[in-house]
């Protein structure tokens, strides 16, 4: 069993069934024996982007993350503090953030994202 974070990208893909997701991560994702988590900030990051209109998704992106399986991750201030003392390979405090939740937590984070992956923490490639 592993335990997975999804970055916002990945989930955004899994959703959207889009070919950018490698076959790796989807098997690992649609896998049942895995636990799946998504970040309370991957939820503020797609309601900001598709406030401003460079995302469109449904309303209940929550419930579909529910329905699907997959556990709600919340941003603790411990998780906070984690993300401020991370050394400054990324700018974006969601990613920060994520990066933060995956080391404290212990997931393993998909992503494809190549700033993320300097830091110190268990990657599969999205």
């Amino acid at each position: 069993m592993q335990r997975l974070l999804l970055d916002t990208h990945a989930l955004i893909w899994w959703f959207a069934e889009s070919e950018k997701l490698k076959r790796y991560p989807y098997e690992a994702i649609a896998n049942s024996e895995n636990e799946i988590f998504v970040s309370a900030i991957s939820g503020l990051e797609i309601a900001i982007k598709s406030s401003l209109g460079k995302l469109k998704v449904p309303n209940s992106l929550g419930a579909l993350v529910e329905e699907a399986g997959f556990t709600h991750l919340p941003v603790t201030f411990f998780h906070g503090e984690q993300a401020g003392h991370l050394p400054v390979y990324h700018r974006d405090p969601f990613d920060r953030i994520l990066v933060a939740q995956a080391q404290v937590e212990k997931l393993i984070l998909i992503t494809r994202d190549s700033q993320i992956m300097q830091y110190d923490v268990s990657i599969i490639e999205a």
